[in-house]
């Protein structure tokens, strides 16, 4: 009689019985052989790169549903008749959904299928994304709620994907891949701008941009079921468990045990700081830039909805421009400098930060004096912040054990939007319209009121260099303790090698070669 067993790749069930070439199937007793490990579960490399490089584009594309909206704020603004304050409410509530939802898709990453989990979040954002643009400016609420549905889905990708790539690598492979992984969150932002400007200019209407994102998220859904596995946790550093024998520990105890882990703790509030800064740029960025050309003289006000200003698509090709080039120089001088310092990724983030902050300020104050130095010193702090991305990502890799991977993505990602890039966007706006409601109305006073309000940018920027800093004195021994917890699981090898009756199957299941 078969036996449902779960298929690795699928993540799902599967009825196999023991094939005379061996492999994964099921035991004379009916039972299911336990999962492979990552000796035997032995991918391809050219195929662990193809399904990488998949995981890459969809976050190309996670991404620029994230900032497609900040590229036509402006239009946005005009079409809906909303404030500064109920703009910034716009990525707030998207976040919001999002930091929701995030938990909720880490716990269902570290016990179900994770390729069911990220096909669903694709479906979902893409969905509400497209039925988005048909809303009437009667319907406000409408959009701001199908905003959050697409931060929704943008949970379950966010969540999940890094822990997948965890799985198909290991050390300065997994390093490399991650940070071209995590390019992908600027070029992402950066061509969400690009995208949302250009299309809204070549068809005099933003809401196309919103209906061409979904014909892309249908070729990564296609690509994603075709070319994407679903690796046994672990399983790259043979550290995987096996299912029913070794007991599942609840959502409770994996909080517990990440609430202990310091080192994940002082990263996460780095990374929150980090997300604040990014959150409030991304969204009024553009905005700043085109009323400091209306300031110089260079720009003629905007009293239409169509805005026709070109600041989304220069703040977007910065964007992509500093994004590729820091997370390169973060990722090769995290790899190079662990050699000489064991503590070289946490010291590389702070120091980054704490070089960014200045960078900011600089550029924030001269944007009403020149245009161009303020650009320099924009393009500089994005470069720092984004020298972050991937190596944060290996630090959370490298102190969790692989079990509670998915539920470790999930905190980070749910406390550095709470804190940070959820409510940045609003709270930049709403001091920003508390400023001008004591100021004359004229577009030099809207122009000051946002530069000011956003000074506290530079301030948690330093507050997040401290965090890491902090992630630095703890780092060693919670690395070592993940690599112990890791070594005291219980692998399908171990299980096969105590079992006679698995050992017979096993060795009976080999080819003639072998047994010659």
């Amino acid at each position: 009689m078969s036996t449902e067993c779960i298929d690795p790749w699928t993540g799902g069930p599967q009825s196999q019985t023991q094939s005379p070439g061996g492999g994964y199937g099921t035991l004379a007793s009916g039972g299911c052989l336990p999962p492979p490990t990552s000796a035997s579960w032995n991918l391809p490399r050219w195929r662990a790169s193809l399904a990488a490089a998949v995981l890459c584009y969809i976050n190309l594309l996670n991404y620029m549903n994230w900032f497609i909206i900040p590229g036509v704020l402006l239009d946005v603004q005009k079409y809906f008749n909303i404030s500064d304050s109920h703009a910034g409410l716009l990525q707030t509530v998207f976040i919001g959904c999002l930091l929701v939802s995030a938990p909720v898709f880490g716990y269902l990453g570290d016990r179900h299928s994770r390729k069911a989990i990220l096909c669903f979040g694709i479906l979902l954002w893409s969905g509400a994304g497209l039925s988005s643009s048909f809303i009437s400016y009667q319907y406000s609420w409408l959009f701001f709620l199908s905003r959050g549905v697409v931060g929704t889905g943008a949970a379950s990708y966010s969540t999940i994907a890094p822990t997948v790539l965890g799985d198909l690598f290991v050390k300065d492979q997994r390093t490399c891949v991650l940070a071209v992984f995590y390019i992908f969150i600027p070029v992402g932002s950066g061509l969400g701008y690009v995208l949302g400007s250009v299309v809204a200019e070549l068809t005099g209407n933003w809401r196309w941009a919103l209906r061409i994102m979904p014909c892309l998220d249908a070729v990564a859904l296609v690509l994603l079921i075709l070319l994407v596995p679903d690796p046994p946790r672990g399983a790259a550093e043979k550290q995987e468990e096996v299912a029913v024998r070794a007991p599942r520990s609840s959502w409770c105890e994996d909080v517990r045990y990440l609430g202990r882990n310091w080192s994940f703790v002082f990263s996460t509030l780095g990374v929150t700081a980090i997300g604040f800064v990014t959150g409030a740029l991304g969204f009024w960025a553009p905005k700043f830039l085109f009323e400091a050309r209306v300031v110089h003289g260079l720009q003629l006000p905007c009293f239409q909805e169509q805005c026709g200003s070109q600041d989304s698509l220069i703040f977007g090709a910065l964007t992509v421009a500093t994004g590729i080039i820091g997370v390169i120089l973060g990722a090769e001088a995290s790899r190079r400098y662990k050699k000489v310092n064991p503590r070289a990724e946490p010291l590389i983030c702070a120091s980054s930060l704490f070089a960014a902050a200045p960078c900011l300020y600089l550029a924030l104050i001269l944007a009403s004096r020149t245009l161009l130095a303020s650009y320099v010193f924009l393009a500089l702090g994005e470069l720092l912040l984004s020298c972050n991305w991937a190596v944060v990502a290996d630090i959370l890799l490298s102190v969790v054990v692989p079990r509670c991977r998915g539920t470790a993505e999930a905190l980070q990602i749910t406390v550095a939007h709470i804190l940070g890039d959820a409510g940045s966007p609003y709270l930049t706006g709403l001091i920003s319209s508390i400023l001008q409601t004591g100021r004359p109305n004229s577009y030099l006073q809207r122009f000051l009121s946002l530069q000011h309000s956003f000074l506290c940018c530079a301030f948690a920027i330093v507050l997040g260099g401290g965090c890491f800093l902090l992630t630095a004195l703890h780092l060693e021994r919670d690395q070592a303790q993940a690599r112990q917890s890791g070594k005291g699981t219980l692998d399908s090898e171990d299980v096969v090698s105590r079992n006679p009756e698995s050992q017979g199957l096993l060795s009976s299941t080999s080819t003639p070669a072998e047994q010659s």
